[in-house]
């Protein structure tokens, strides 16, 4: 009974964490399909990487190529190991979460300047 209540939130935690996923990359501008996959997501956010202005520091694309990493982590862990793949997946939403705040914050400065 254990077993199957862990399997059930991780499995929760796991369509959750790609829903969130999913809206980052559409929010990147990716055409996002229905149900998508992990690396689906990653190939998404690997192109928004690129497309992200280069600055110095930590950088919206540093941050972005960071949750490509952790969505190929999780994507090559697959069903294998789930708590280490929702732990990839919230990374992978942290850093896109922060390359977002990065990439907004600079604009609103910027009108606040003139």
């Amino acid at each position: 009974m254990i077993n199957r209540e862990i399997s059930s939130r991780l499995a929760a935690g796991h369509g959750r964490r790609v829903t969130q996923l999913a809206e980052a990359a559409a929010r990147w501008g990716g055409h996002v399909p229905e149900d998508p996959g992990i690396t689906e997501l990653a190939d998404l956010l690997e192109t928004a990487a690129a497309d992200a202005p280069d600055r110095p520091g930590h950088t919206a694309r540093t941050l972005l190529a960071g949750a490509v990493e952790d969505l190929r982590a999780a994507a090559r862990l697959g069903g294998i190991l789930p708590a280490v793949t929702l732990w990839h997946l919230q990374r992978a939403i942290d850093q896109e979460h922060t390359a977002h705040q990065q990439r907004t914050v600079p604009a609103q400065r910027q009108g606040h300047d003139r």
